[in-house]
């Protein structure tokens, strides 16, 4: 795939729950290695626009092309193979509560790989290092965590295969203003050091000033605007205008500015 090449691309996608339609003639690229924000009104199919890509929603109409394979024209094994080279965090981390952190993170890996307990085990600790945890970390149970930890061992397991694509579904929901900007941080260290696209569906307004590289905004089913921080701020639409050049919106501009 070239640079050029978008690594997903969403075309005329429709996707609805029976008389809603809340996704309608959807058209959406995502780029090599950027941290793409996607934004919107509570509702406005931001986690329904994800979950479709992965797989997890039908769809009524539309093409999606991942990595450069239609997913309508691959077969099972080719499917199995795509799902290796993507990672999800959703919302609330999803850890199974009967296994340990270090269990949890290797479950994609006992699914998907024939390797040894010890090997595993080398993995799991590589992957909570790099999400700024200690192996003492791996034997705690997802009942011990706080909201902060159980994001990051989440996210520890959306790595766990090495993937190039990582989705993340409200990666700071819960969490208080210092959590949530650390872990904009780790998450922007992580895509530059791993090279990784990221698909991240957010409400916060801070990750999307720090974390993202372009925005896309849903409203009416539809990619509504995209682009920069700056195409944000120059948008007429109601609103873009009202979620980036409201109050907040606009004292967090002017601290990037002053930066």
């Amino acid at each position: 795939m070239s640079e050029k090449t978008p690594v997903i691309k969403v075309r005329d996608l429709v996707v609805g729950f029976g008389t809603q339609t809340v996704l309608n003639h959807l058209d959406m690229d995502v780029r090599p290695s950027e941290i793409l924000g996607v934004v919107g009104a509570s509702g406005a199919g931001k986690s329904v626009l994800l979950r479709t890509i992965i797989g997890l929603i039908p769809r009524r109409h539309g093409t999606i092309d991942v990595l450069g394979k239609d997913l309508d024209k691959i077969d099972e094994s080719e499917r199995r193979a795509m799902e290796r080279r993507w990672g999800v965090l959703f919302q609330q981390g999803a850890l199974f509560s009967s296994l340990t952190v270090k269990q949890n993170i290797q479950f994609p890996m006992r699914e998907n790989l024939e390797i040894s307990q010890r090997l595993m085990d080398e993995m799991a600790y590589a992957k909570l290092e790099m999400v700024g945890l200690s192996p003492r970390d791996g034997d705690k149970y997802p009942s011990e965590l706080s909201g902060g930890m159980t994001k990051r061992v989440a996210l520890a397991r959306a790595l766990a295969l090495d993937p190039e694509i990582v989705f993340l579904d409200e990666p700071t929901s819960g969490l208080d203003p210092i959590s949530a900007g650390d872990f904009d941080e780790l998450i922007r260290t992580l895509q530059q050091t791993l090279e990784l696209t990221v698909f991240m569906v957010t409400h916060d307004l801070e990750s999307l000033y720090t974390a993202c590289d372009r925005i896309a905004v849903l409203a009416d089913g539809k990619l509504a605007a995209e682009g920069p921080i700056s195409a944000m701020l120059e948008s007429d639409h109601p609103w873009v205008k009202t979620y980036f050049q409201g109050k907040r919106g606009s004292s967090l501009a002017d601290r990037e500015l002053t930066h």
